[in-house]
């Protein structure tokens, strides 16, 4: 049968962080065993499942570039179009196929009707949380009478399915991260495959999902190793071949609490919102949990692909580091090349409206000596409109701060300065950084004036800012009467 895993995410809000690590493994151990990998969405939550949210897990994976040989995706109308022999991928499309298992379950007398109402059961649970027994269905319905059944079809109760559980003996799975876990079968109930409504719970479900389109292995968090003593008796009921587990460590923040909200984003396309590339994404998410003998850290896909062993993740817990992430996506955009940075900033500037592509494309040699000013710096592709609009605007936009500081601490001496060096600068015949810093420091000499009292009023009254690129890089790209223009503004806006 080969190698054959699947991600099975539930439509019901964003791909977050937890499910696209899931996806990310289940890939990568496809990838590099030469398997298939397979998309599949569980949408039976009648209420909370949403088309948006199924829109938002197809993108979610496409920029993170799983590319999966199965399932549903979005096609370039924008239509959701399905791929594969074991389809239909939705979950409630695939209703019609439980029918047959759920008549064999009843039959064999290994599930029954369960008429209990939600009012009974919730007084069952009452009473053994005050007899402080388990709150385990007390198996009330197993043995009904036919009269019984007559009985409560007359008052309009609508039956759930329950399995039969006889409680004998252990479940035990050899977990591929976790080993050997084993549960006791008398601590578990009669649990519920199937709802009133007809739609199957998720344990029912996805057993019978994941033997008909043949899943080899089942590689998910760990909060679903509870799950899995039930899923193992339901493929034993039926007859089914049992996968292999390997469950992966939940995600924390860095408070040791579940990732959530408080800690930062957890959507992927919130990321990619704020600026981090999909290959720093997927690399940071490929070591929450597991690692190479060498402890390595930046990975190509390829790399990833190779190495990427399940035997190697670990059973504790994972600690989402912000910080990490920062500096993995900041080294990411440093090993771009000019075109490819170029590409990046054109998109977030042509979002800013600081230019247009058109315009880009024809000043490409004079952007790209901008954009290499600043290359180095950028840890977010968001920070590039901030970090070189003053190059790009005819106006500069001052930091008030920044000018308070630098204009106001002795103004006498910082207009002085600013007229002479502007008259100074008139003289320069090749307006290069060279000779740009070469005027400034033999003016500084002359006139007996530290450097840092010309660089800095020169970078405010040019840039706005009090820090940013090389001043007389940025200075030479400008030019000398952008320059000189600016200064004489500062000194209109600033010093009269």
């Amino acid at each position: 049968m080969g190698i054959r895993v699947r991600f099975a995410p539930s439509p019901t809000g964003y791909l977050h962080i937890g499910g696209a690590r899931t996806a990310l493994y289940n890939y990568l151990f496809a990838r590099h065993n030469n398997g298939k990998f397979i998309l599949r969405i569980e949408d039976t939550d009648e209420v909370r499942s949403t088309k948006e949210s199924v829109d938002a897990i197809l993108k979610g994976m496409k920029f993170l570039g799983l590319d999966y040989d199965e399932g549903p995706f979005i096609n370039k109308k924008g239509e959701i179009e399905e791929k594969g022999n074991f389809g239909p991928y939705f979950q409630t499309q695939r209703i019609f196929l439980y029918k047959d298992f759920v008549d064999k379950l009843l039959k064999e007398g290994k599930a029954y009707k369960c008429y209990c109402t939600v009012e009974e059961l919730a007084k069952k649970r009452e009473l053994s949380n005050l007899e402080k027994r388990p709150p385990k269905y007390d198996n009330h319905c197993r043995h009904l009478t036919h009269d019984q059944i007559l009985n409560y079809e007359k008052e309009g109760r609508k039956p759930v399915i329950r399995f039969f559980n006889d409680g004998l003996g252990e479940t035990k799975f050899n977990d591929i991260i976790k080993g050997e876990i084993s549960f006791n079968n008398s601590l578990l109930d009669d649990f519920v495959i199937v709802k009133s409504s007809g739609i199957p719970i998720y344990n029912f479900a996805v057993v019978l999902d994941d033997a008909l389109m043949e899943i080899s292995h089942v590689i998910r968090g760990d909060d679903h190793v509870s799950n899995t003593p039930r899923q193992i008796m339901l493929y034993k009921a039926m007859g089914l071949k049992i996968p292999e587990f390997a469950h992966i460590p939940m995600i924390l923040g860095g408070d040791g609490a579940r990732l959530s909200k408080r800690h930062g984003a957890t959507s992927v396309l919130a990321y990619k919102d704020m600026g981090y590339l999909s290959e720093a994404l997927v690399n940071y998410l490929s070591l929450l949990g597991w690692s190479t003998s060498d402890s390595q850290q930046i990975f190509k896909f390829n790399e990833l692909i190779e190495k990427f062993d399940l035997y190697r993740c670990n059973s504790s817990a994972a600690i989402f580091d912000n910080k990490k992430l920062d500096w993995m996506n900041g080294e990411y955009i440093r090993s771009k090349t000019k075109d490819e940075f170029f590409e990046l900033a054109v998109i977030e500037l042509e979002k800013s409206g600081l230019i247009t592509r058109e315009k880009a494309i024809e000043k490409k040699a004079e952007l790209e000596k901008i954009l290499s000013l600043e290359h180095e710096k950028v840890k977010h592709l968001t920070e590039i409109p901030e970090l070189y609009d003053f190059m790009l605007l005819d106006e500069i936009n001052y930091n008030e701060k920044d000018a308070e500081k630098v204009f106001k601490k002795d103004p006498v001496n910082t207009k002085k300065i600013l007229v002479e060096i502007n008259e100074e600068m008139k003289k320069i015949g090749n307006f290069s950084a060279e000779n740009i810093e070469k005027l400034f420091r033999e003016y500084s000499e002359k006139n007996n004036i530290k450097t840092s009292l010309i660089f800095h009023p020169v970078r405010v009254a040019t840039s706005g800012r009090a820090k940013g690129p090389s001043l007389f890089h940025y200075m030479e790209i400008l030019g000398k009467e952008k320059v000189m223009s600016r200064i004489n503004k500062t000194l209109s806006k600033y010093f009269n």
